[in-house]
């Protein structure tokens, strides 16, 4: 599903959140103005909300900023250019994930940054779909390659890509954010964001890990109704919105590049102490599922290589290198 030319241009117009005419609409695109009225019904599929008053015209619920490569490059730096090879936007795709894991299998180089305004199919953990409403949050994959190590190289890197997420979402004063084991941004006991990482290639050579991020910046309640879990947007955590969609995008390379440019060297090691310092889980009961296994206990944080440490009722700690984790008790 691709957004057409002439609805793009509605978006543009319209981007500023006031009203305005079916006429003035028409004029611009040349067009009829129940042409118009078919158009929004087409932007209807994107989760693009909008309201039509008699005698005002058109409006979107909010206000749109639409996510451009020329300005995102140039608030990076120019040591974060030079680690990019590529950067682009899509209007929409089915995943920015399945996008770059495509590219990956082709022999792309590394330094890909994918965003795309809609996702049809985002990806989740655990086959989820991730709610992707045009033009509202962000949705970013990176491809990056490692040469040294294989894919035992990328242990840990969900929980430095969290800290990475977290640092940028601070240098725009939003400190009430935290981490939830392995790959969650949580606020206010809620999901925020989410981090998907597959690797592929070789165990003792070569490996390539593509790198996603969902970002809820606003996100409509009708859109996410079929979300299972409490989830928040930045909107909500703030009470505004709280940052250029452009700035946050490009912010968010600077901090993914940095840590993932030397990981291979140092490890998640390095982040240990800064991960648990935004820990949201320990101190909290919490059941682990692997598969069809349950395992209930207290959270006791993580050990030195990034594993989740669960203290069972007979009392001993075990260590989990995987599942999905879910609160018993509650957590602000």
């Amino acid at each position: 599903m691709l957004i057409s030319d002439k609805q793009k241009k509605i978006l543009m117009v319209l981007a500023d959140g006031q009203f305005h005419s079916g006429t003035e609409l028409a004029e611009i695109l040349n067009v009829s103005r129940s042409a118009i009225c078919k158009q929004f019904k087409g932007l209807s599929e994107f989760g693009i909300q909008h309201c039509a008053v008699s005698g005002k015209g058109y409006r979107l619920d909010y206000a749109l900023e639409l996510l451009n490569a020329t300005t995102i490059s140039q608030l990076l730096s120019k040591n974060h250019q030079s680690l990019l090879s590529t950067l682009e936007i899509h209007d929409s795709l089915n995943s920015t994930n399945s996008y770059l894991v495509d590219y990956a299998q082709q022999h792309a180089a590394s330094g890909i940054v994918c965003f795309a305004e809609h996702q049809s199919a985002g990806k989740g953990r655990r086959g989820r779909t991730w709610v992707s409403p045009y033009g509202s949050n962000l949705y970013m994959s990176i491809l990056w390659r490692f040469q040294q190590g294989g894919i035992a190289a990328t242990a840990g890197l969900s929980l430095a890509i969290g800290i990475a997420v977290i640092r940028a979402l601070k240098q725009h004063h939003i400190d009430d954010v935290s981490l939830k084991w392995p790959n969650d941004i949580y606020s206010q006991g809620k999901k925020l964001g989410g981090i998907l990482i597959e690797v592929s290639g070789e165990t003792d050579g070569p490996c390539s890990a593509v790198i996603g991020l969902g970002l809820n910046l606003f996100l409509p309640a009708s859109e996410a109704q079929t979300i299972t879990q409490a989830w928040t947007d930045l909107t909500t955590v703030t009470g505004i919105v709280p940052v250029s969609r452009n700035q946050l995008a490009a912010t968010l390379i600077s901090h993914i590049l940095t840590i993932v440019n030397g990981f291979e060297t140092v490890g998640i090691q390095t982040y240990l102490d800064e991960w648990r310092s935004y820990d949201c889980l320990q101190g909290h009961l919490a059941t682990l599922y692997i598969g069809q296994q349950k395992i209930d206990g207290l959270v006791e944080g993580i050990d030195d290589n990034g594993l989740l440490l669960i203290k069972r009722a007979d009392g001993t700690i075990q260590a989990f290198a995987s599942g999905e984790v879910s609160f018993s008790d509650s957590i602000v």
